[in-house]
């Protein structure tokens, strides 16, 4: 008996899980039906989902390249938007990080996978070390260049935290 309230409650979370459409969401307004289409959204635990594969490099020797998950591949090129805190990089750049400054991978808390190169849409906006912000453009990977980020969020645009 109680093996079959477990095994009721699991399909009932399961059905219901599965009745939503995380993609699309159709809204009804003076009987006409539109259809949104949900930004892709990044999190920083799938970013982190990484691994490393030793390879040589002509002007590094043998060097540490990422091997980037099924999951970020499928997401090359498309809209995402991801949150985090802004690392000034340079005075004309800057990168989102998982971290605040303090503990980004600069510092040794962590791995270059918790940052992000941020290429923005049109103006430079002027924005502060930590400043949490939510980005929304297109993701890119580099699993080749060692001297270049992992990730990248391009025509970046800020959705919030302005």
């Amino acid at each position: 008996m109680h093996n079959y309230i477990k095994f009721s409650i699991a399909l009932l979370v399961v059905i219901t899980l599965s009745s939503f459409n995380l993609n699309k969401i159709n809204t009804t307004s003076n009987d006409k039906e539109v259809i949104v289409t949900v930004t892709d959204t990044l999190t920083w635990s799938l970013l982190g989902k990484i691994d490393y594969l030793k390879k040589a490099d002509k002007l590094y020797g043998e060097v540490m390249f990422p091997v980037i998950n099924m999951k970020l591949k499928a997401l090359q090129g498309k809209e995402v938007a991801i949150s985090g805190f802004i690392i000034p990089i340079d005075n004309k750049n800057y990168a989102i990080s998982k971290n605040v400054f303090a503990a980004c991978f600069f510092c040794g808390k962590s791995g270059p996978e918790t940052l992000m190169g941020i290429k923005f849409k049109g103006d430079l906006p002027k924005l502060k070390t930590d400043q949490y912000v939510t980005l929304k453009g297109k993701f890119r990977y580099n699993d080749n260049d060692v001297e270049d980020w992992i990730y990248h969020i391009e025509n970046a645009e800020i959705t919030a935290g302005k």
